[in-house]
Order: structure tokens, then sequence, then C-alpha cells
């Protein structure tokens, strides 16, 4: 891809769609993906890290002005830089809290679509990891309200916990820090600060609850943790034209840190998988889109379980139509009226080709529901069985008309009629037997090696119409 795409947005009337292009680009992408979603407030300069791990200058819209300038979700797929034979698929959203939105439901829906499609999740921020920045965190504490695992409910406890295992990584990034990394004196690592923000306070008044809140949810849900500050990259007067500036106009050590920042992404992001361990790739990426975005509009709450089942029934269909095809397009290519032996040789091969083509790219067919109407390819073989008898006795008909030409014009003439006319006819039809089947290299089918054979026999018994 030259740049990003639109992945999600929002229709005429306001709910989300995504879009058909940008399905038709993952389903090309056959390769595993790592996803990398940014999520936080408007106009934090999220676009400019996705751009940097991106390795452009310039990609994602960046914007100059006080207004949100992503709208919906964005995406942008590439050659994974350290993984060979991985695509990375950069998600750039829409900025939380723009009031020019008027619906926070949009931003609930955005940060939800953000936690399920990603295996990394990064939280862009201003400032300090501060009670405001926790406060506009808010959407984590309310992801099992607009998230479900399971299909049929369980109790909280175990919801928690199965949160965890199909949660993406998170990382905080907290842009144009300006305090020391020090706590009661002592200088700290960043994640040391991160944690230290997330510490909870005991007590259980109501006060309390709504500061632990949104920690406790951080620590459940993603207890896989990772913290990068960063400095103002260059004067204020400047920031509006961060995506044209050269690097040597950027604070080094800002570059640097968005450095370690995109070293960090690119080794430590995970394949997307879903429930099962079942690893995502651009194709089966789309249906999961596809499925979470239909969940919503249909004013349901995504659901893990049904995803993987509805990705699943996509994936399994089009594994199916593929493996005919393969199978259709082999046969297809024979040569008609064949061998039989060459028939039961050829559809061997390609109903093997086939099974191993529609193994390869479907799973959780549990029931074997799917690879069941691969028997469908004998339907097809019983077809093409058919259709080469028939070509078969069409062509050889043909051939008859066509070297008894003569013995129809001699027998029109009352020539075989005449004396010595058996002789003759007998003659004659022996060099059109001979024509046929010069050293075996051509013969008839069975049904008319028969009538010849009735025919010779019922001449040597002196039957009548026998030398007709």
């Amino acid at each position: 891809m030259e740049g990003p795409v639109c992945l999600v947005g929002n229709g005429a009337n306001g709910e989300l769609e995504v879009n058909p292009a940008a399905l038709e680009i993952l389903r090309g992408v056959a390769q595993p993906v790592v996803v990398v979603a940014i999520v936080g407030l408007y106009r934090t300069g999220k676009s400019y890290l996705m751009n940097s791990l991106a390795g452009k200058q310039r990609g994602f819209s960046l914007g100059s002005t006080v207004q949100s300038h992503t709208k919906g979700i964005w995406m942008w797929c590439l050659p994974h830089p350290r993984r060979p034979g991985h695509t990375l698929v950069l998600l750039d959203t829409e900025g939380l809290g723009d009031v020019e939105k008027g619906d926070t439901k949009n931003d609930v829906w955005i940060f939800a679509l953000a936690v399920l499609l990603s295996s990394t999740l990064v939280y862009n921020s201003k400032g300090t990891i501060d009670q405001f920045a926790m406060d506009q965190l808010h959407f984590v504490s309310e992801l099992t309200e607009h998230i479900k695992v399971k299909a049929q409910g369980g109790d909280n406890v175990e919801e928690d916990t199965e949160f965890v295992r199909f949660f993406p990584s998170f990382v905080w990034a907290v842009r144009d820090f300006t305090l020391e990394l020090r706590i009661e004196g002592q200088l700290v690592t960043e994640d040391q600060y991160l944690e230290h923000a997330l510490a909870l306070r005991k007590g259980i008044n109501k006060k309390v609850m709504e500061f632990n809140l949104p920690r406790q949810c951080i620590r459940n849900f993603f207890p896989t943790r990772k913290c990068f500050v960063f400095v103002q990259p260059t004067s204020r007067q400047e920031m509006g034209q961060l995506d044209s500036l050269p690097t040597s106009a950027l604070d080094p050590q800002f570059l640097d840190q968005t450095r370690r920042f995109c070293d960090y992404v690119f080794h430590c992001s995970h394949v997307k998988t879903v429930k099962g361990g079942i690893p995502v790739n651009g194709k089966r990426f789309g249906s999961l889109v596809q499925s979470y975005v239909g969940t919503i509009r249909s004013g349901q709450v995504p659901c893990l379980d049904n995803a993987v089942t509805a990705m699943a029934a996509i994936e399994n269909e089009a594994a199916l139509r593929e493996a005919m095809a393969h199978y259709a397009a082999g046969m297809g290519a024979l040569r008609l009226p064949a061998e039989l032996a060459e028939l039961s040789a050829a559809h061997g091969t390609h109903e093997g080709d086939a099974l191993r083509l529609f193994m390869q790219r479907s799973f959780k067919d549990e029931e074997q529901e799917f690879q069941k109407q691969l028997a469908g390819i004998m339907e097809r073989y019983a077809d093409i069985l058919a259709e080469n008898e028939a070509v078969s006795e069409q062509t050889c008909r043909a051939l008859l008309e066509e070297l008894s030409a003569a013995m129809q014009q001699r027998l029109s003439a009352g020539l075989y009629s005449q004396p010595g006319g058996y002789q003759a006819y007998d003659r004659d039809q022996t060099q059109v037997s001979w024509c046929l089947n010069p050293r075996g290299r051509v013969r008839l089918p069975r049904f008319a090696e028969d009538k010849a054979e009735g025919r010779r026999q019922g001449k040597a018994r002196g039957e009548p119409g026998s030398d007709q």
C-alpha cells in the first residue's frame, strides 16, 4: 500500500460501516498479520507515531488545527520490517473526546474495535499520567459492557480471565513529557513510572473505588504493559509542520525515544490471534472487521466467540469454493475424449490437491461440515465421465462416417450387390478398421467394437443382414 485507506468510517446515517476497498486489500494479504492500533484524545499526535512505525514521514494525516483530523479507523498494510513473511497492519483511530461529534457512543465503539482488532494497543496522551489522563481512560472500565468473550454468559471472574487471554498488549505513550522521571527522589524507568501511576489505594469508600477502577481495569485486562515518554519534538511554532520538517530540525532526544518505541513494537508485537490460538491473516482479519462492525450496527455487543464462529464460516466457505474451483480447473484442462485410466489418474491428483488446499485455509470446521461438502467433487467427476462418454461416442461416430463415406457411396450404387460384392465389402470394411486402429493407435469405443463383433459372428452363421 502506498498510503493508508479508511477501514471503518461513518455512513450517512452516522453508523459505522466497513470500506469495501479496504476489505479487498486485506483479501490479498495471505501472510499472518501483526496489528498495531493507536487510540487517544484528538490532537495528541497519534498519527506521527504511526507514520514512524511505517517508516514514512507522511502517510496518516497529521493535521495542524484544533479539529480532529482522523475520522473512523484508517489502515496501512506494510511488509513487517523485522519479520519476513509477515504483514504489519497499522490502525490509526479517530481522536477520542472530539467536541464536534457530540456523541460519545462513537468513541466507545472506536475504542472497543481498536482493542478487539489489535495485537498491540498504543494509548497516546499528553503531559503526564495523572488523574485527568486516567479519567480519559474510562473506556477501559466500560469494556466489559461493550465486549463479551462467550456467547453464553458466565461469572465476572471467569470473564475477566478470558479477557486477559485475548486482549492486546498495552503501550502507554506520554507525549510532551516535561517532568523528571523521579519518585521520592529516586530515578525510575518509564515502566516504573507507569506502574506507580497504576498503584491502587487502600479503602472501600466511593472516592477510593472511583480512583482505583480505571487502574484496576488496566492491570486486569492488560497484564503486558509498557510505557514510553516523549519530549516535545520541536518548537510550538513548528509543530504544525511536523510531517515536513527534516529530522535535523527535531529534538535528538525525541528522535531517540521514537526509535526505541518503534523497536519495541517491532520486536514485541505478536501475530494477531483469535480464540483457540488461531493466527489471523489478512483475509481472516477482514472477516473479523466485518463481523464486529456488523454486530455493533445491529445493536448487539461484539462477542469473541461469535466473531470467531462467523469468521470460520466465511473462511471455510471461501476455502471450499477455492478447492472446488481448483479441482474444476485441473479437470477442465483435460482434452476429451480421454482414456478412463487417464481420467482416473487426473481425478486422484486434483482431488488430493483440492483437499490439501481446503485444509490449509479452513479452520474450526469441527463437525467437518464444510469438508463433507467436498464430496461434490465426486458429483463433478461423474459429470466428467458422462461428458467423456458422450464426446467419445460423438467423436467415433464422426470418424466412422468420415472413413466409411466411400463405402456408403458404393453401397448406394449397388456395387456390393453384384457378383463378388461381398469380397469387395469385406475388403473395404477391413480397410476402414485398419484406419481406425493402425497398430493399436486408435480404438473404437467398446460399444462400436461389440457391434462389429456381432456382425462378424452373424455373417459366419449366415444370418440375414449380416452383410449389410
